[in-house]
Order: C-alpha cells, then sequence, then structure tokens
C-alpha cells in the first residue's frame, strides 16, 4: 500500500478556521480538508481517511490537494461559481401576465397561447418552457387545468338557467 502524501501547509490552524468562518460553504468545505492535512501533517493521511473524517469525496479531497500543491491557498478560495441568473421576465411583464392570467375572461387555453400573446405584445421571443416554469414559480399555474367556460357566456342567461333548472329538480 502506497504511502500517504505529505503535505506542508503553511497557513495555522487558526487562520484556516477564520477562513472557513467568513468564506462561503463551498469553501469552508476546502478549508475543512485543509485543517485536517495540518492535524495530520508529520504523519500524513490518505485521501480515503481524509474522506471518511470530513464525509467529503475522496476525488473532491485529492483535487484540492493537488491545487494547494500547485497555487497555494489562492486557488482554494475561488469557487467560480457565480449565483442565480437574472430573470428574462422583466417587472413590466410580470404585471402584464399577472393581469392576463387572473382575468376571469381572457380567452388563454394554454401556455402557447400565452407565448403567442406575449410574444405578440413585447415584440420578444419567450421560450415556451420559461413562460411554463416562470408561471408555475410565481402564479401557481398548471399545465393540466379546468377546461374554462366560454368567454362570450351570458352570466344574466346562467343565473336565469340556474333558478329554473333547480325548481324542476326538485318534484
Amino acid at each position: 500500500m502506497a504511502k500517504p502524501i505529505q503535505i506542508r501547509i503553511k497557513e495555522s490552524i487558526k487562520d484556516l478556521k477564520a477562513l472557513q468562518r467568513k468564506k462561503g460553504e463551498i469553501v469552508s468545505k476546502r478549508m475543512r480538508v485543509l485543517i485536517e492535512l495540518k492535524k495530520h501533517e508529520k504523519t500524513g493521511i490518505s485521501k480515503r481517511d481524509l474522506s471518511d473524517i470530513t464525509g467529503i469525496n475522496h476525488n473532491s479531497i485529492n483535487k484540492w490537494r493537488r491545487m494547494y500543491i500547485a497555487g497555494g491557498l489562492a486557488p482554494l478560495l475561488v469557487h467560480g461559481r457565480i449565483g442565480f441568473k437574472k430573470s428574462l421576465i422583466n417587472a413590466e411583464e410580470h404585471k402584464t401576465i399577472e393581469k392576463k392570467l387572473n382575468d376571469p375572461k381572457n380567452e388563454l387555453r394554454g401556455y402557447i397561447e400565452l407565448q403567442d400573446w406575449l410574444n405578440n405584445k413585447f415584440n420578444k421571443e419567450f421560450k415556451y418552457i420559461t413562460l411554463v416554469k416562470y408561471t408555475q414559480r410565481h402564479f401557481g399555474s398548471k399545465i393540466k387545468a379546468a377546461r374554462k367556460s366560454n368567454v362570450k357566456k351570458d352570466e344574466k342567461l346562467v343565473d336565469a338557467f340556474k333558478k329554473s333548472s333547480g325548481k324542476s329538480f326538485k318534484k
């Protein structure tokens, strides 16, 4: 069995713990690995044992060890993740969609019609899946929904029908 690689960590455990608290979750895990490496600096520790102690995959540990050997602490502090993308739908478009979806007489029967309506209204190309996910996330819409009643239906006639038909069923 091969001997574990012995790495000399220049920073103190106190400095590494301070960085671990100060930085985000990704960098925090890397600092935890360095702290364990610092503790086992004289005897050395295998990547498998380090993985068991920290709960981090041994391949990640090996990658981080190589990064530290090649460039020191600086490459470990940069993770390259930038966060969430900015929404493709701005506030004005959001309000317009909300108004259209909350209108009971809106004539839209599905997401494709919503997509066509928005493309014509804003002269901007919206992808189908973008609209589906956006409306589900913000307005709670669902792909499968009950069919709407006719938009041109006269509400007074419906009420009169309900009143008259109710009497005939009671007999």
